[in-house]
């Protein structure tokens, strides 16, 4: 059910994201649209050390525009602008479960590139969920989405990942988007979040000064797609639809 809230709010928000909206607007509709349908924001409190201090988040959304690939903090600064493209990324508990999924919309009329961005990067994502199945393994799920981005001209940004998810945000095992071994075999039960990052130019990237925004080094810009999915006897379920 947490899942499925999300897909709500995704829908939700599509009606509210145009030209002329705040990022921290964004974040206050799906806060609200959570908390209605019993919801708790997930990413609300959360803590990391960042070997120096200890960074807390105080929203509810990651929304991340153009160059910023994800972790983007709302603000009331930040102002949508026709032709923009951005990356709203939700978490949500329900009945003590958490659910995890991020969706790119593309803001009025957006240059040809962003709209291919979104698209493969979505379509990376569906290809990974099909192999979301017993006796495969993650570095599977990993050389899948790599290999789909660069066919199509594009790359996945290094050292953040899909995940686990469960009882807790951030679960084992990781799931890389590039190859990084062969990993763990998927079993019966297994809730993953896999999350395909990727950028038009270099994948390197940069942390913004607030601590928690991810952006791409040369400014070009990224999409990002996520399900939540469980593992089961036979086709994978994708707990984030609607």
């Amino acid at each position: 059910m947490a899942s499925r809230i999300i897909a709500q709010v995704f829908d939700h928000l599509s009606t509210y994201i145009k030209p002329g909206i705040s990022t921290l607007e964004i974040d206050h509709i799906a806060e609200d649209f959570i908390l209605s349908k019993g919801g708790k924001p997930a990413f609300k409190g959360y803590t990391v050390f960042d070997g120096k201090n200890t960074l807390r988040y105080d929203y509810t959304v990651c929304a991340s525009v153009n160059e910023v690939v994800i972790h983007g903090i709302p603000s009331d600064k930040v102002i949508l602008n026709e032709g923009d493209i951005i990356k709203i990324d939700v978490g949500v508990i329900y009945n003590g479960y958490y659910g995890d999924a991020a969706r790119t919309y593309l803001v009025g009329q957006v240059s040809d590139i962003k709209r291919k961005l979104s698209d493969v990067t979505r379509e990376a994502l569906y290809e990974a969920i099909k192999i979301c199945k017993v006796g495969y393994r993650i570095g599977d799920i990993s050389n899948t989405i790599y290999n789909y981005v660069k066919k199509h001209g594009f790359d996945v940004i290094r050292g953040y990942t899909g995940h686990g998810v469960g009882k807790y945000l951030h679960e084992d095992p990781p799931i890389p988007n590039y190859p990084s071994g062969n990993g763990p075999r998927l079993q019966k039960g297994m809730t993953v979040a896999i999350e395909p990052m990727v950028v038009a130019g270099n994948f390197r990237v940069k942390i913004l000064s607030d601590g928690w925004g991810v952006a791409t080094i040369d400014g070009k810009p990224s999409a990002h797609w996520e399900h939540t999915i469980l593992v089961t006897d036979g086709e994978p379920e994708i707990l984030s639809l609607a």
